[in-house]
């Protein structure tokens, strides 16, 4: 049985997400907690909170034994991105993107 929970239009750009997300996938969900509690980057906070909102999704349903969970699918889409401007010298711009991601995880039981 599955269970899933998803971030959506997190300010955090994918391919930072990614580095940490790689470190999760395929492990208990305990394991995952610990990795990203001593992990240093800003998306360890992000991540951690969609899994343990993938946990709480998981513990509604009665037929889920929730100590042999593990992380089955982790993954981070990237949503609509910010466009802002910055200004330049001699009265140019210069663009600036401020992207977002859909962090998605799906646990599942061994």
């Amino acid at each position: 049985m599955e269970a899933r929970a998803t971030g959506k239009y997190v300010r955090i750009s994918p391919q930072k997400v990614r580095l940490v997300i790689d470190m999760i996938r395929g492990k208990a969900t305990a394991e995952a907690k610990r990795i990203l509690d001593q992990t240093p980057k800003k998306a360890s906070g992000l991540i951690k909170k969609v899994l343990m909102s993938a946990l709480a999704n998981a513990t509604q349903n009665p037929n889920i034994d929730e100590k042999v969970l593990f992380v089955k699918k982790a993954y981070a889409d990237q949503g609509p991105t910010l466009k802002r401007w910055r200004a330049r010298a001699q009265g140019r711009a210069a663009g600036i993107k401020k992207r977002t991601s859909h962090i998605s995880i799906v646990l599942d039981e061994k």
